[in-house]
């Protein structure tokens, strides 16, 4: 299960991991933790009763989350949820409701965790010793995959690059703190230069296509924007890339992972262009001896990178304690 900032993602998987099914909904923010547990616990069950799936043949749930992550007293099986800013969550013991209603393990992720699983179970990422994703969207979400395990804290998910301090700029992200990767380089960010663009008469074709409203100026829009002509939609996408680029220099010097994944919904409106811009920074930021160290790839698995991810990781879960998943979905 994919809960994202904006939709959730629900697929079902045989004990190959293959995919049987999958459904998508839009999340509603405006409602509240139990309107949407409720909404993840409808779709759950409506899917496998679609495929007379009972209980019992469930082998587990993964499901990846915005926000970080806390494992009670380290048992992964009892995910909570500590803040998911767009979704106005806190300490929300997801993990604890879901094993509660479906009677099977649970193991609840990063959403940005799992997607870069996925992808190193199934995509871009495969092969990787160590493996960095960057996903822009809304915000940006980090995570690391080192040795075929997802980068941790003790109790807490990790790597929450999008909130790490990336200049002196005064623009106040959802966190309330200044001058981060996602403030200065998320594609809201993005939208948000965008619209000053097309208010000043600056970007004809993006203004033609979304006027100047934020929730109008979407990856796809922005896209377009810049193979109809516009230079200044192009420069601002160029900035942003400077700046991923900048943070995936200051990773690459931390610990050297050997692929860098770009994904999330901007990255797969313009992968030629984000793939090669930021690797372009990211290469120019660190000793020479780095440069042909890492490689900078866009994501391949789309919207079903978080799904596969969670599912790939609960049956490693399951496996690594030896309960088994055979003949279970």
């Amino acid at each position: 299960f994919d809960l994202g900032g904006t939709k959730m993602q629900c697929t079902l998987f045989d004990d190959k991991l293959k995919i049987v099914d999958s459904q998508r909904k839009r999340t509603r923010s405006e409602q509240g933790v139990n309107e949407n547990v409720d909404r993840i616990q409808s779709i759950i069950t409506k899917l496998l009763d679609e495929h007379q799936v009972p209980l019992e043949q469930l082998a587990g749930i993964g499901i990846g989350c915005p926000g970080p992550v806390e494992w009670d007293k380290g048992d992964w099986r009892k995910g909570i949820v500590r803040v998911a800013f767009n979704l106005g969550w806190e300490n929300v013991p997801l993990g604890k409701i879901l094993s509660d209603r479906f009677k099977c393990d649970v193991a609840v992720l990063n959403d940005v965790d799992s997607g870069l699983y996925g992808e190193f179970h199934a995509g871009a990422a495969q092969g990787a010793r160590s493996a960095v994703g960057i996903f822009p969207g809304t915000g940006i979400g980090g995570a690391c995959v080192y040795e075929g395990q997802i980068l941790r804290g003790k109790l807490l998910s990790c790597m929450e690059i999008g909130h790490i301090k990336i200049s002196s700029s005064p623009r106040i992200g959802a966190t309330g703190m200044t001058g981060t990767l996602e403030t200065e380089a998320s594609r809201l960010a993005i939208a948000g230069e965008l619209a000053k663009l097309a208010y000043r008469g600056e970007a004809p074709n993006l203004l033609k296509q979304a006027g100047t409203e934020l929730s109008e100026i979407r990856s796809k829009v922005i896209a377009e924007a810049i193979n109809k002509g516009d230079t200044q939609v192009l420069k601002v996408v160029q900035e942003a890339c400077e700046i991923i680029g900048q943070a995936v220099a200051n990773v690459v010097l931390l610990i050297c992972p050997d692929c860098i994944i770009l994904g999330g919904g901007l990255v797969e409106a313009m992968p030629e262009l984000l793939v090669k811009e930021v690797q372009k920074a990211a290469k120019r930021n660190v000793f020479e001896c780095y440069r042909d160290q890492f490689e900078v790839r866009a994501a391949k698995l789309g919207d079903d990178a978080a799904t596969v991810g969670a599912a790939a990781w609960i049956r490693q879960q399951l496996t690594s304690d030896s309960s088994g998943v055979s003949n279970k979905s």
